[in-house]
Formats: structure tokens, C-alpha cells, sequence
């Protein structure tokens, strides 16, 4: 039985250990990993294969079954991130800023870990491998919670890293996961703030709406990407063409992925029927009224756009499009259905390009360049461990620096307070 009061003890005690270390000695434990993932790979990939049977036999869509499957490739790529991960500055211990007072105190605020981090996620194995590597780069232990789906793959992946920890001489029960399906424990998992200081949900609204009702925790509100690009009349129209099928066909299971598609009135009959130059990668169109009727004369696979649709993260080949009539109706409507993660304008225009940048409130904004770019290895900060969409402590891809905090140090020569 899972006991989750003593996974919180042991992490807390690792996190103690873990703040104690040096840089060389966590990069040394980040290589142990990555070379235990390529060499226990063909062990990893059995117990994934277990996982996408029983996806397949619980009729999981496509989008799902590719988030959760690994292959020799994308382990190979894990473990390359881990070793990228190596590769980056430390934060911990570093000075943001300080100086000396008139008092004569030297002042000095230093990055340290946060302490113990948790995380939900779903259907992503890798997920166990990025949030453990870049917890322990920063000096954090991490309590993992997959999701079912994950059961087999989440297990042995752990196992994988605890061994290499070991034998890098540190406290294996820095890296623990919740593998026991009982949802119970995902709420009690959100009550453990005496030893948990950060949670971090990955997955769909529901889940981050779950855990902002009832976390202790504090949480880290991201993830769900409801992405837009903008194609504004001054828009060089092939190239705009090129850049909305990387958004949206590169990989359609991301959150970083274009979901709705919205195009100026006075350029749609233009730019429209030129989408279906996507029929190759089987885009379903969701489309207003007007759209409809431009994409069905062009051939395009389409049926009429719901409400519903503007606020799906599709995870599939389907894209809404909605035509707008100008840039502030479609500032207006991406503040109304944005998730505050990802949007792009298309545009020819500086001004308007400034005009898009100061009214889209979301944690990455774009001009002539695809949403996919909102990632942590592309933003140079490592594989991440989530996109925040909140304000507060971070926002955007949550690189090294995002799991630390800093605490103020102050020296003085026997000084007392005037």
C-alpha cells in the first residue's frame, strides 16, 4: 500500500542531501541516468510495450497511444536531453544581485532549490525522465504521478533512474513515483504541503482545474495550449502557408500545437482555398459559416465549427478556422478562448506586429514564426518541465531556473541594527 506521509519524508530528507551537492556531483548522477536508459533500454521498451497494448485494448485515440509510446529513437532522445541537461549552467548558488548598505550589511540574494517538487501527468513517459533531470540538476527531490496509462512505463523508467543514483551515491528516494492507479492518492497527494513545496499539473483543463481547487500545494497553473496564428492581409501568404502546417502538422499531440486558425476577412478568399494543400496531412477543418463555404468549394475536408471547438486542445488533425475582420477582432478573440500559452500574428506590418505583441496576454507571443518554437530546449533552457500559462514565480517554458527560488544572505562584521 502506498504511504504517501513517508514518500514525503523520504523526499524531504533527499532534498536536504540533494542542496548539500555540487555541480560536478549532479552531472555526475545525470550521465549515470543517461547511460542506464540506453543500456536498460531494451527493459524500458518491454514494459512500454505493455502500456500500448493496453491503450490499444481500452480503445485510447491515436493522438494518446503517440504520446505514450516510446521507441529506440525517442529513448535514444531522452537520453540525449538528460546529457544536454549536463551541459547547462547550474543556477544553484548563483547571485541575482546584492551590495552593501549604508549600514555597512553586504546584502546578497542566492538561487537555492525549492526543496521537493511533485508532479500529475498523463500520458507523456518521457515526462518522468525531463521533470527527474532537471529537478536534480537544481538540487530538488520529485514525487511522480503518472497516469495509468503510464503504469508499466513510469515504473521501470524510475526503477532506471533510482539504480543510477545509487550508483552515483546519492539518495535514491530522490526520484519516487506514485505507480498505485487509485485516484484517492492524487488527492492526497495535493494535501502533502508539509512536505511538498511546488506542484506542477500536466495535462488537460480538467486536471489543473482539479488541482487548483483543492491543492494545499502551491501550483503551477500550465500546459493546456489553445493556440492561435493570425494571418493579418499584409502577410506573404506562402510563406504564412508554411509556417501554420509546421504549427499545426508537426506533431498535433503537443501543447504547443495551432489549434485555431484565424484569417482576415479581405484575404480569406484568397488564402483559404491554399489550406488545402494540407489534404496530404489529413486536416479535418472546423470552420465559421464563411470559411465553410470558401473550404468546401475548394475540396478541403470540413465540417461546420461549434462552440466547443474554440476552446478544444484537439490533440489531432483538426483545426478550427475562423475568419475575423480585423487585427482587434482577433486580439479579442484570442483573449476570449486563448489559454495564455502560445499565439502568432502573420503580419508584413510592424506596427501592427507591436499592436498583436502589447494586447495578447499569453506566455509566448509570436510574429512570423510557428507556435511549436514554445518549448524548452528550443528557448535554449533544456528540456522543461512544463509551459507555465500563470504570472507568478514563472511563466512560459519552465527551464533551471524556474525550480529555484533564492533566500537573502547577509554578512556583517558583529553589525546590530541602528
Amino acid at each position: 500500500m502506498t504511504n504517501l506521509v513517508e514518500m514525503g519524508k523520504q523526499a524531504k530528507q533527499a532534498a536536504f542531501v540533494l542542496a548539500q551537492c555540487s555541480e560536478k556531483e549532479k552531472n555526475h548522477a545525470l550521465q549515470c541516468i543517461a547511460e542506464q536508459l540506453e543500456q536498460q533500454a531494451d527493459r524500458i521498451l518491454a514494459e512500454n510495450e505493455k502500456d500500448i497494448q493496453a491503450a490499444q485494448q481500452n480503445g485510447l485515440s491515436e493522438a494518446l497511444i503517440d504520446r505514450l509510446l516510446l521507441t529506440p529513437d525517442r529513448l535514444h532522445a531522452i537520453a540525449q536531453d538528460v546529457r544536454h541537461i549536463i551541459s547547462l549552467p547550474d543556477p544553484v548558488g548563483k547571485i541575482i544581485d546584492g551590495g552593501t548598505l549604508d549600514s555597512g550589511l553586504k546584502i546578497e540574494r542566492v538561487r537555492v532549490p525549492l526543496g521537493v517538487v511533485a508532479t500529475i501527468y498523463e500520458a507523456r513517459p518521457n515526462v518522468t525522465i525531463d521533470v527527474a533531470s532537471l529537478c536534480l540538476k537544481t538540487g530538488n527531490a520529485v514525487i511522480l504521478r503518472g497516469g495509468k496509462e503510464t503504469q508499466h512505463s513510469n515504473k521501470i523508467l524510475v526503477e532506471v533512474v533510482q539504480q543510477a543514483l545509487l550508483q552515483a551515491n546519492l539518495p535514491p528516494n530522490a526520484v519516487q513515483a506514485i505507480t498505485d492507479p487509485n485516484r484517492d492518492l492524487v488527492m492526497q497527494l495535493m494535501k502533502l504541503d508539509r512536505y511538498v513545496d511546488m506542484l506542477i499539473p500536466r495535462g488537460g483543463a480538467g486536471l489543473h482545474q482539479l488541482c487548483k481547487e483543492n491543492s494545499t500545494i502551491p501550483v503551477i497553473v500550465g500546459g493546456v495550449g489553445v493556440c492561435h496564428t493570425f494571418v493579418e492581409e499584409s502577410a506573404d501568404l506562402k510563406r504564412a502557408l508554411a509556417v501554420i502546417s509546421n504549427a499545426k502538422t508537426q506533431r498535433p499531440s503537443t501543447c504547443n500545437t495551432l489549434e485555431t486558425l484565424l484569417v482576415q476577412e479581405s484575404i480569406a478568399a484568397k488564402f483559404l482555398p491554399m489550406l488545402t494543400k494540407f489534404s496530404q496531412s489529413k486536416i479535418k477543418f472546423h470552420a465559421d459559416f464563411l470559411a465553410h463555404f470558401i473550404l468546401s468549394n475548394a475540396g478541403a475536408q470540413v465540417v461546420p465549427l461549434q462552440e466547443q471547438d474554440l476552446q478544444q486542445e484537439w490533440g489531432s488533425p483538426d483545426l478550427n478556422v475562423v475568419i475575423v475582420k480585423d487585427i482587434d477582432e482577433a486580439v479579442a478573440f484570442i483573449n476570449q478562448y486563448g489559454t495564455q500559452h502560445s499565439d502568432a500574428i502573420l503580419t508584413s506590418s510592424q506596427p501592427l506586429a507591436q499592436q498583436f505583441i502589447n494586447q495578447v496576454d499569453s506566455a509566448a507571443v509570436y510574429v512570423n514564426a510557428s507556435t511549436r518554437f514554445t518549448d524548452g530546449g528550443q528557448f535554449g533552457l533544456g528540456a522543461e518541465v512544463a509551459v507555465s500559462t500563470q504570472k507568478l514565480h514563472s511563466r512560459g517554458p519552465m527551464g533551471l531556473e524556474a525550480l529555484t527560488s533564492y533566500k537573502w544572505v547577509g554578512v556583517g562584521d558583529y553589525l546590530a541594527r541602528p
